[in-house]
């Protein structure tokens, strides 16, 4: 999210200075660069090696209807 602010900032400062059609193109250019598989690939990456190292963005584990799981096993026990 911050990357995108600074771009489009980075892009409003130097589309004021050089005109419109200069703003569009850098806009496009931009869009063209952040779409790109490998960036989206290398972005993944990167957010996946900073969770690692921070914790930041950890969700715990949950089943496929959105519940969190039981620590108890999935097997009945017999007493």
């Amino acid at each position: 999210m911050k990357g995108i602010v600074f771009g489009v900032a980075v892009g409003y400062v130097l589309g004021a200075r050089a005109g419109r059609g200069r703003y569009d193109q850098i806009v496009r250019t931009y869009r063209a660069l952040a779409d790109h598989p490998a960036v989206q690939g290398a972005a993944g990456i990167a957010r996946a090696k900073i969770g690692e190292r921070t914790g930041f963005g950890h969700r715990p584990r949950s089943s496929t209807n959105g519940q969190h799981r039981s620590p108890e096993p999935s097997t009945p026990r017999t007493n």
